[in-house]
């Protein structure tokens, strides 16, 4: 774990190769230390038709982080500006970069794989 889901301004796709940008998150969650299974990080991205926020250039991204209960806000607080850096370097022409960790309780996450 964890899930980060990018959700940005939906006409990104055509300035911008957001599978790059998954990609480059990924990597900086696999080389983060936090997570010693790599293949358990899942990076998706998602992209909004319709938004209004009160920035210039009026565009976003904002990464949710899906993180398993049980990390200290230390190691959640590193993780975020982690991601918050490689969003920024990656996207230094975005009016709106945001990221934000949400729990994921372990008695009722349920997942299958091959």
């Amino acid at each position: 774990m964890p899930h980060i889901i990018i959700e940005y301004s939906g006409h990104m796709d055509e300035t911008h190769d957001m599978n790059e940008i998954c990609q480059a998150l990924f990597k900086t969650a696999a080389d983060s230390g936090i997570f010693p299974d790599t293949t358990a990080i899942k990076v998706r991205a998602i992209p909004c038709p319709f938004w209004c926020i009160g920035t210039e250039p009026n565009c976003f991204v904002h990464a949710t982080i899906r993180l398993l209960e049980g990390r200290d806000t230390e190691t959640r607080k590193r993780l975020s500006n982690l991601v918050l850096k490689t969003l920024d370097e990656k996207l230094p022409d975005i009016g709106s970069l945001s990221v934000d960790i949400k729990g994921i309780t372990i008695e009722t996450y349920a997942k299958r794989t091959l």
